[in-house]
């Protein structure tokens, strides 16, 4: 499933501000800016919210993991067909709070492809991003995981980073699957992860704790114009 280029990626995480209807509130002010400015925001709720979101909100709804797993016997896992069935069109996969080994990330890409489900496989540098391409997902968010949830930015602290990632990612030609995370918090990050050849963020405490998390969007969203 193809995804309009660039975007930004909103993980609620499971932070009391985007939990149920404070979930619902912030995948509108979501919705609003996406279409106000006409980027590509994709949010990503606890899987417990996705359906109410979908039937809300008309912007991408992905879940923030999913299980390898088949139907069956598999109390208190997280099936690809349920969260597709709640209105999901992707899941993020691997993040570095839900860490997976290479063959469950296999097996994921795999039948979300056959779904026709959009995946973005998390990295920690850009070795591991290169190595995790190899399955083919649609994107590869590549996220060191001292930055996250930090105050600074991939961005700024180590642009090495994102241009490594690009290059190994993309075989040192131009791609659209790279995506950056970790601190950024500002458009002058997003765009400098622009510059350097990302197509897109993945965000989660910029947006969903700030006290204006509209504002905050806005802001994120004007290094990409």
């Amino acid at each position: 499933m193809a995804a309009k280029l660039p975007l930004i990626i909103i993980n609620f995480k499971t932070y009391k501000e985007s939990t149920g209807e404070n979930a619902l509130k912030l995948a509108k002010i979501c919705e609003k800016v996406s279409k106000d400015m006409d980027v590509n925001v994709i949010i990503a709720p606890q899987v417990a919210d996705i359906y109410m979101i979908s039937q809300n909100v008309s912007i991408p709804v992905f879940a923030q993991h999913a299980d390898p797993i088949n139907a069956g016997a598999n109390t208190g896992s997280v099936s690809l067909e349920s969260i597709k069935s709640a209105g999901a069109t992707g899941t993020l996969v691997n993040h570095s709070e839900k860490r997976l080994r290479i063959d469950e990330i296999e097996k994921i890409v795999s039948s979300a492809r056959k779904l026709g489900m959009t995946t973005v496989v998390c990295a920690n540098d850009p070795t591991t991003g290169k190595a995790l391409n190899s399955l083919t997902p649609n994107f590869v968010a590549v996220e060191p995981p001292e930055l996250i949830g930090g105050d600074i930015s991939v961005s700024t602290s180590k642009p090495e980073i994102i241009t490594e990632s690009v290059f190994k990612i993309c075989d040192g030609k131009k791609c659209n699957q790279v995506i950056v995370g970790a601190g950024i918090k500002t458009g002058k990050d997003v765009k400098k992860a622009r510059e350097l050849g990302a197509v897109g963020v993945l965000v989660a405490s910029g947006v969903v704790l700030a006290k204006n998390p509209e504002k905050a969007l806005l802001e994120l969203i004007s290094g990409m114009k």
